[in-house]
């Protein structure tokens, strides 16, 4: 996967003169549709006064999982660690909030703004082990892109 060849493409995503929460979905969709193994894409923002995630612009099935508390799941975790959390194979993992029977991997980086976690893109795959360091990369790229409009 070129992820290069995307950025320029998230860039203008997110320039376009619409409202914010329209641009996060239509960035959803764009990285649905332009990588293979991106299953369902969504954004969850972070209430940091009660400590709970809220599920934002999404694409892919629907989940009842709108609210998360901080460390429950793999989202709940990032929203306490700050930290990129790459699951390989959810069946082995102890804290997986269970989506779909579908997913098999998934992917959660934190969105920071002036330093503040306040929220995470989310990525289920239906593939064990897709997720690469270039994944990785690619979305702390379009979180930092996702912060300018905060």
């Amino acid at each position: 996967m070129n992820f290069e060849s995307l950025k320029p493409q998230i860039t203008a995503i997110l320039a376009e003169k619409t409202e914010r929460d329209v641009k996060l979905k239509n960035l959803c969709q764009f990285l649905s549709d332009n990588v293979d193994y991106y299953n369902w894409v969504g954004f969850y923002f972070a209430n940091l006064e009660n400590k709970t995630l809220h599920l934002g612009p999404y694409v892919g099935a629907e989940t009842e999982h709108a609210v998360i508390p901080f460390g429950k799941g793999i989202c709940g975790q990032v929203a306490e660690s700050n930290a990129n959390f790459v699951v390989p194979d959810v069946a082995a993992q102890d804290n997986y909030i269970a989506c779909s029977f579908t997913v098999k991997s998934e992917i959660v980086v934190p969105l920071f703004v002036d330093g503040i976690n306040i929220g995470q893109i989310d990525i289920d795959s239906h593939v064990i082990n897709p997720f690469t360091e270039t994944d990785e990369r690619f979305l702390e790229f379009v979180n930092q892109e996702v912060a300018k409009l905060f």
